[in-house]
């Protein structure tokens, strides 16, 4: 038993029982102060980033920093109507009556955050359990852990240090975080951690959300603005050098456009990262050697019939570096179709129709994410219809991350349960179902002894 997490976590639960969490005001204030951390701590959050990720500053400051900034101001706007009762129909019946439902904090919450945003991921969650009222312990992850030591030194100087902690380690705290009673565990990353997270949590009946991945599809119609869709398409995928869990991770696109689509992907990668990506500032890289060698492994494999750009001819594994790769003439049994890539390569298969790419995904575990690129209304809608995604986007990928009001979660094996903006705050709540009722007047009707004439009456009146 790890005494130093049994201590933290047992401290939180005395916080959370003092009551000292519950106002809205309390609530408000930590909010404010967590996005005042990012603003003053921008510099030495993005050079830590930068060191475990290679990640460029204007694509940390983007997809990090400014991201949780703008849900922290969306959940302190939105606050009190998320905390207000909502009242409900009472019948007839059971009148005079009130009835409502009281949103109310679940307790002491876990998040366990990934390394590929290591703010975004962690802080985001973390602060959804504080809006709803609940004490946290945050767990960044080992593998970011320039990240991770800014984290846990800045949280102490910003937020209550009573109601939230950052448990920094390995397998070894996260294991120990495991085994205490939490009342709700959230945790983003892979499907296989997330089946122990699952089963420890089942040992004390704890809800949990879990984010985890699959292999999202992007499929691209005939009829469409190419240019436009690439671009997208491109940046969706590349970007973090594709360890995004939303990432598209492979392209089903329509045959009559293959080669157009081929031809612009490689144009596009030069104009984003120039000839040489290993030199652009805003490339990254793989986060450690043993990603690095699994993609690099991914690629070994074949099973496809072409490098289009890329491939491990130029990587460099002093450096980690992993260029940007398309392969063409897939297989469907090829390595790269067998996982999650989560990394800079994009197989794309040739369909002959919108149809097969429909069977295609739908021959395959839900994924996170399915994006559709078309100029057709009727064939989004269609796709849309006739396939299961946690989230899904016409004509661009990625983005729905940061709209607060839209859910965001998986489906079967892409995970369960969902947050941002007021989901993330029904997530850490529980709905308390009230009914309030007045002493008088006090009808006998419902009351034995079930008299024949009061059991007639009872028929009639329920």
């Amino acid at each position: 038993m790890n005494t130093e997490v049994a201590k933290t976590v047992a401290s939180l639960r005395d916080t959370f029982d003092s009551g000292q969490t519950r106002p809205a005001e309390w609530r408000k204030a930590q909010l404010r102060r967590l996005k005042q951390l990012l603003t003053d701590g921008e510099d030495e959050i993005g050079k830590a980033m930068r060191d475990d990720l290679g990640k460029a500053p204007a694509e940390g400051w983007v997809t990090e920093v400014r991201l949780v900034q703008r849900e922290l101001t969306h959940m302190i706007g939105h606050l009190d109507a998320w905390m207000r009762p909502h009242h409900v129909h009472v019948p007839v019946v059971l009148q005079p009556a009130r009835a409502k439902i009281l949103p109310e904090p679940l307790g002491v919450a876990l998040v366990m955050a990934p390394w590929n945003y290591p703010i975004q991921l962690l802080l985001l969650p973390m602060a959804s359990a504080i809006a709803a009222g609940n004490t946290v312990a945050g767990k960044p992850s080992e593998l970011a852990p320039a990240t991770s030591a800014v984290v846990a030194r800045l949280i102490p100087s910003y937020l209550d240090p009573d109601a939230v902690a950052i448990i920094e380690g390995g397998v070894e705290e996260a294991t120990a975080l495991l085994e205490e009673r939490f009342d709700h565990i959230f945790y983003t990353g892979g499907s296989r951690v997330g089946h122990v997270v699952m089963a420890a949590a089942a040992k004390h009946l704890t809800p949990v959300t879990l984010e985890l991945g699959g292999k999202s599809p992007a499929i691209v119609d005939h009829d469409l603005n190419l240019d436009v869709a690439v671009r997208r398409l491109a940046y969706g995928k590349f970007i973090n050098a594709g360890q995004t869990c939303v990432a598209p991770d492979y392209v089903l696109v329509h045959a009559d456009v293959e080669r157009p689509l081929l031809d612009r992907l490689s144009g596009m990668l030069e104009e984003f990262y120039g000839k040489d990506p290993k030199a652009s500032p805003d490339y990254g890289r793989i986060v450690n050697d043993q990603h690095f060698q699994r993609l690099k492994g991914l690629l070994d494999g074949g099973g496809y019939a072409e490098t289009v750009t890329g491939g491990v001819a130029s990587a460099d594994a002093t450096q980690r570096y992993l260029p940007p790769t398309i392969v063409r003439g897939v297989s469907p049994d090829a390595p790269v179709m067998q996982e999650e890539i989560f990394g800079p390569i994009l197989p794309v298969i040739a369909v002959p129709s919108i149809d097969s790419a429909i069977s295609f995904v739908n021959q395959r575990p839900k994924p996170l994410s399915l994006y559709v690129f078309t100029s057709r209304g009727h064939v989004a809608e269609e796709v849309l219809a006739r396939t299961s995604s946690g989230s899904a986007c016409v004509n661009t990928c990625i983005v729905q991350l940061a709209v607060p009001d839209l859910p965001f979660g998986g489906v079967g094996g892409s995970g369960m349960g969902a947050y941002h903006g007021r989901r993330g705050f029904e997530t850490f709540s529980h709905s308390k179902a009230v009914m309030v009722k007045p002493t008088l007047p006090e009808p006998p009707l419902q009351y034995p002894p079930y008299t024949k004439t009061r059991q007639r009456l009872l028929r009639k009146i329920y």
